[in-house]
């Protein structure tokens, strides 16, 4: 049903102060999109971790500090890659637990022009935190291989039970985030795997203080779940892009697959990066 990733997934960043967060989004390949404006849309997240920090914070970019493309910029190469799922381009988000996967994710599904997202919280349960492959291969990736609309029945934290079906459309791009989306299992039928690069312990210190002392517990027996998932199956070392959250917005740098010169090329233009 899936193969290999694109190797034509290339994205030239063109210019510095190019960070995301931008509402009125040019159509994409519009000379028009060197600029944009900021923006502090909503955040939707389900499941145990309930996001409620903006996106943006303080002054506008600098140039001495920028160095990045605009979320628009990616979205148009993400939209230009051969499909990798049937008719669907399926991109993973992943990273570790509170490094704003979900946040980062509704922010990219906007400049798709309204992208479906499956939250994996609405996959794993209290019962299956990482085993869950199967449910997704079942609800999610068969049906959208034939180019059919999916139906996830999301997982309830609270409740502990499984809610209605969900529609998940076979769209031309979808987004899965959450933590274990560029799995294994998964990696042949995506098209792209991004990772928020943010260590572990300031991911989980960041989860930690959004959920509160309700989901102290919870959090201690997931953070050994997440450890033990990464260390049989890491990402990381599979990504394509490289996600950091600044405070101006995301700068997006190749990931250990491009960089190793197995992956798509990944091309910085316009003078060197701050990162390098």
């Amino acid at each position: 049903m899936g193969h290999t990733r694109n190797a034509e997934f290339d994205i030239s960043v063109r210019g510095f102060g190019r960070f995301i967060g931008a509402i009125d989004w040019p159509p994409a390949g519009d000379s028009r999109c060197d600029f944009f404006r900021r923006g502090r849309p909503p955040v939707r997240r389900s499941g145990p971790h309930q996001a409620t920090s903006r996106l943006f914070h303080g002054k506008p970019p600098t140039p001495h500090h920028t160095s990045g493309i605009a979320i628009h910029a990616l979205a148009a190469r993400l939209s230009g890659l051969r499909p990798s799922l049937g008719p669907v381009r399926l991109i993973a988000v992943d990273g570790h637990a509170g490094s704003g996967k979900s946040t980062f994710a509704g922010r990219l599904a906007e400049a798709l022009g309204g992208a479906p997202v499956l939250h994996l919280d609405d996959i794993a349960s209290h019962a299956q935190l990482f085993a869950w492959t199967g449910r997704l291969m079942s609800e999610v990736i068969t049906p959208l291989a034939r180019g059919e609309t999916a139906y996830v029945t999301p997982y309830d934290w609270r409740a502990r039970a499984f809610g209605a079906p969900r529609p998940l459309p076979a769209a031309p791009v979808v987004l899965i985030e959450g933590v274990g989306a560029g799995r294994r299992a998964l990696r042949p039928h995506l098209a792209g795997l991004l990772w928020m690069e943010l260590p572990e312990e300031e991911s989980w210190a960041r989860g930690r203080l959004r959920d509160g002392a309700e989901q102290r517990e919870f959090w201690d027996g997931w953070v050994a779940a997440e450890r033990a998932h990464f260390t049989t199956d890491p990402s990381r070392p599979h990504a394509d892009l490289l996600v950091l959250q600044r405070q101006e917005g995301y700068e997006v740098l190749p990931g250990p697959r491009a960089t190793s010169g197995t992956g798509p090329d990944v091309t910085l233009g316009d003078g060197p990066s701050a990162m390098w």
